[in-house]
């Protein structure tokens, strides 16, 4: 026995000692560094087969949980990711410990299987291997999110002193208290270990800050969240985690309603690691919610350059630890703020805000440099679990028209449009019946939608909304070419395509409680039936042009476009007393009111703001003089 536990000793420190050596070989021998940590890996585990294969013995049992803790250590560091599972092998190694005591533990859980251990075995030359162990359990119980087992888990390891001095200081945290309050054991010159524990206990540290920041900056206690995130900056870890800690911050700031405060922790991010990408989307985020355009569309630019380039990922500069602070975390909210947007999505932004802002020239040559790019293939573009930023592809389209629109290329939106247009030709039903609660589901991928097959309702009702608004974009764009007649065609090809549309109230009245789709197909019901009404005037067909703002007014009450031009039709028809009295009407909406009108309802699509703004009627001045001049005659006659 004493010879294997000599050979044993020696075999160990032979492994231990090389990974020094591998450590200092720099950048260039990272995937040496790497390839080693998997001989260790299964070397070490070699040896702790060969401990194993003998009955528990007192005088092996330091050796055999310090190989263990190696062993351990090294299969942390070969994975390359987030540490996963359970450490299969601290339960068997807590229940040798329990076998050399004469008990047993088989039938317990983990945490009860550390409970008995550290209550019952009492063995000063195991003190320091159980809690080298412990801390690794820490480690693994972590990465699992499982913050209270960890709590629970250092209470056991620390003396009865420092469990009182931990938990004496009000308002602290209790599980960073305990982590720090507990005393890292003496590591013996005899047995080597990979990673120290003391190191391992400032990366604990950081973690459990990290995490417990997360959770709180989850659930919405963000003051609680930021000293967390501060905490954990503050702690033992790499530039990388470093900089994804300041976004985190950032992010946190920026809940709270602090955005110059947000923008201060996104951009020391950046400084201690250009590479966070994510820091750069948040500063843009941030950028937008100010309203200062020109900074958003800078840092959308660069980010855009930065993805472009694609440069690799800069080496780390920290310590190579087998187990680090980013092994320890990969939370669903962690992943969502470091998401890394794809090259595709920043384009599309680019062109939003663009077409947003009313650059339009800048956001034409955005939507056609991201059409460029799903000619590459959408699959390679945007990730396919529904978290991408992108709209769906026919609004894409429809942005892109009405860009064009603005740009005064009429043609090519006209052209832009038919593409949507035909698309979706043949995924609408005849007649569609919509259930006054139409039963919402999960928005779709942003490149579905535009195949064959049965479609929900939901989405019948998105196509037809597609299809009606490239039609009334044809038509305004023939009508800014002086095409009245083909204007007049897509007008009322957009009017007769929503006759498909049966659901109480959107033919006949207006209703407050109108589901989303079904509200962007009144206003473009309205938009369209205001737009042949202008082209009829145009015509001189001013009694159809009169119906038809007769039917806008219907759908929107007091909408002062369709009011405006209802006026003009009947003056036209020299029904000028009608047409007075309707002025008089709509002159005494005070501008508040025609605001709040204006206002009313969901935002609408982006694709349908520059038809809005083409209904809105131009010649208010010239009519209201034309009628004030009538009605001062009409006075004077009276008189």
């Amino acid at each position: 026995e004493q010879g294997c536990l000599r050979l044993w000793a020696t075999r160990c420190r032979a492994l231990a000692g090389r990974w020094p050596a591998a450590r200092r070989a720099g950048p260039g021998g990272a995937a040496a560094a790497r390839e080693l940590r998997r001989r260790q890996r299964d070397e070490f585990g070699e040896l702790l087969r060969s401990i194993r294969g003998l009955p528990a013995a007192l005088p092996t049992l330091p050796l055999e949980l310090t190989v263990l803790y190696n062993s351990l250590l090294f299969t942390a560091g070969a994975s390359d990711s987030a540490i996963e599972g359970e450490a299969d092998g601290i339960r068997q190694g807590l229940l040798r410990v329990l076998e050399v005591c004469g008990a047993c533990g088989q039938d317990l859980s983990t945490e009860e299987l550390w409970q008995k251990v550290l209550q019952e075995v009492t063995v000063e030359e195991l003190q320091a291997p159980l809690h080298r162990l412990g801390a690794l359990q820490a480690a693994w119980w972590l990465a699992a999110g499982r913050l209270g087992s960890v709590t629970g888990l250092f209470q056991l390891l620390s003396t009865a002193e420092n469990t009182g001095r931990a938990c004496c200081s009000e308002g602290q945290n209790k599980l960073l208290s305990l982590l720090k309050a507990w005393r890292v054991p003496p590591e013996g010159a005899s047995l080597p270990l990979v990673q120290s524990a003391e190191d391992l206990k400032e990366i604990l540290c950081t973690a459990a800050a990290f995490l417990q920041g997360l959770q709180e900056l989850e659930a919405g206690n963000f003051p609680t969240a930021l000293s967390l995130l501060q905490e954990a900056a503050g702690g033992f870890c790499s530039k990388k985690v470093l900089a994804q800690i300041f976004t985190c911050l950032g992010c946190c700031a920026q809940r709270m309603g602090k955005p110059q405060t947000a923008l201060q922790h996104l951009k020391r991010a950046l400084q201690v690691d250009f590479q966070c990408l994510p820091a750069l989307s948040h500063v843009a985020a941030v950028y937008h919610e100010l309203g200062e355009m020109d900074a958003e569309l800078q840092a959308l630019a660069l980010l855009y350059e930065t993805l472009e380039k694609k440069t690799p990922a800069a080496a780390s500069s920290s310590p190579c630890f087998l187990i680090q602070t980013e092994l320890l975390f990969h939370t669903p909210t962690l992943t969502s703020l470091l998401r890394h947007c794809h090259l595709s999505e920043v384009k599309y932004l680019l062109a939003q805000r663009c077409l947003h802002y009313g650059r339009v020239a800048d956001a034409v040559e955005h939507y056609l440099d991201f059409l460029a790019l799903l000619q590459e293939g959408l699959q390679q573009q945007v990730p396919l679990d529904g978290s991408s930023a992108l709209p769906r592809i026919p609004e894409v389209f429809l942005e892109a028209a009405s860009a064009l629109e603005q740009a005064g290329r009429h043609q090519d939106a006209i052209t832009m449009c038919e593409e949507v247009i035909s698309r979706t030709t043949h995924l609408i039903p005849r007649m569609l019946r919509v259930e006054e609660r139409l039963e919402q589901s999960e928005c779709p991928l942003p490149g579905a939608g535009l195949a064959g097959g049965l479609l929900s309702q939901k989405e019948s009702l998105c196509c037809l909304a597609w299809r009606t608004a490239g039609y009334l974009h044809q038509g305004w764009a023939w009508a800014k070419l002086g095409k009245t007649k083909e204007a007049i065609t897509q007008f009322s090809r957009c009017l007769s395509d929503l006759l498909r549309v049966r659901l109480c109230g959107l033919a006949t009245e207006p209703r407050d409680n109108l589901l989303p789709e079904m509200e962007v197909l009144q206003k473009i019901r309205l938009l369209s039936l205001i737009g042949r009404g202008t082209q009829f005037l145009e015509l001189g067909r001013h009694k159809e042009a009169l119906l038809d703002f007769q039917h806008s007014l219907q759908i929107s009450p007091g909408d002062p476009a369709a009011a405006s031009y209802l006026v003009q039709a009947l003056w036209k028809l020299d029904r000028k007393q009608e047409a007075a009295a309707h002025w008089q009407k709509l002159s005494q909406n005070s501008p508040l009111e025609e605001g709040q009108q204006e206002g009313k309802g969901r935002p609408l699509p982006l694709y349908l703001v520059s038809c809005l703004e083409q209904a809105v009627f131009p010649h208010t001045e010239t009519l209201a003089s034309s009628i004030q001049d009538y009605l001062g005659t009409a006075d004077q006659d009276i008189s």
